[in-house]
């Protein structure tokens, strides 16, 4: 791997044309969780082709590149990244709307879709109404609530691979699963997605959205930092043991603690940041809880929740090594 300083990264991308580059970005800033460490370098495209550009030079140097929208569920490392994060964000957010079909970039507020659904009188989105992220991170989670997911919306992808090539893929390609896709761990990055609704009526889509806004705030919590759901939650799961908020709470661990991470006194399956928090303490905290839940059930709890060590790999937390 090079060894390239954040201020040769920065001016190198500068002289491709790309403007929105900070040096030395603490992640922190990116996290939900506000978790994390500096990244060397943060790079936020304003198009597809400086998606494009960003990770051609990554390959070409043999730098780490992450892609990420808006952390809300990924756990940075204390020690940041030392490489690229490219930020999919508002710059990459555009809506368009044709009948009951909808083109949205990838960096567009996933209750932003919902509400633009709604409006349209676009059912189907309804599920997402709550749901902190972009789209693009959505779609390659097949993320979603009640255990539905955007998967079933999706009728093609648009992707940069892992050589800066655009792409398209249809829904079958991307393999949706639950809580899961082809996308990940595929290099390649979501930058477009076209989804198709059902007809529906404005008014009804409304009042099933805000009845989903008035459950969330009374079952989670709110103020304090989390990345939402640690723990994945599956049907064969909630057949043989139940869901994993239950499964901890009735294993006693509402609010317990390692440094600053505590296990949320509103909803078990949420961690929150309770000022100062850090990776280190969260992923003890994680391996805490399924080894209590291990020993008293036998049942092993995996993570929804994705960790990203300092070479930028990306796993789920409960496979990274805890100190």
């Amino acid at each position: 791997m090079a060894t390239f300083s954040s201020e040769r990264m920065q001016a190198d991308l500068a002289g491709l044309g790309l403007t929105t580059l900070s040096a030395d970005a603490p992640l922190a800033a990116h996290s939900s969780w506000q978790i994390g460490g500096p990244a060397d370098l943060l790079v936020e495209p304003a198009s597809v082709s400086e998606v494009c550009t960003v990770v051609q030079y990554a390959r070409a140097h043999g730098l780490p590149l992450l892609v990420i929208g808006q952390g809300s569920n990924l756990l940075f490392d204390d020690a940041g990244l030392r490489g690229i994060v490219l930020k999919v964000g508002r710059r990459l957010a555009d809506l368009e709307i044709a009948g009951r079909r909808i083109s949205a970039g990838a960096g567009l507020w996933v209750p932003g879709l919902a509400r633009a659904a709604q409006r349209a009188g676009i059912a189907g989105f309804e599920h997402i109404v709550g749901i902190p992220g972009t789209v693009g991170g959505l779609v390659v989670m097949n993320g979603g609530s009640r255990r539905q997911g955007i998967g079933d919306l999706v009728r093609r992808v648009w992707v940069v691979d892992r050589e800066g090539n655009q792409a398209s893929l249809t829904r079958q390609e991307c393999g949706f699963g639950y809580r899961c896709s082809n996308l990940q761990g595929s290099g390649s990055l979501v930058v477009r997605v076209e989804l198709e609704g059902r007809a529906g009526e404005g008014r009804q889509i409304r009042r099933e959205m805000l009845a989903d806004l008035r459950e969330r705030r009374g079952k989670f919590p709110r103020k304090e930092p989390n990345c939402g759901s640690v723990f994945l939650s599956t049907a064969a799961m909630h057949a043989s043991v139940g869901p994993p908020g239950r499964i901890i709470e009735e294993a006693g661990l509402k609010g317990a603690s390692i440094g600053a991470a505590e296990v949320s006194r509103r909803h078990a399956n949420f961690i929150v940041n309770r000022g100062g928090a850090t990776s280190r303490d969260v992923l003890a905290l994680i391996a805490h809880i399924r080894q209590v839940v291990m020993e008293r059930i036998g049942f092993e709890l995996q993570c929804e929740v994705r960790y990203v060590d300092p070479r930028g790999g990306v796993m789920p937390a409960d496979r990274a090594l805890t100190p």
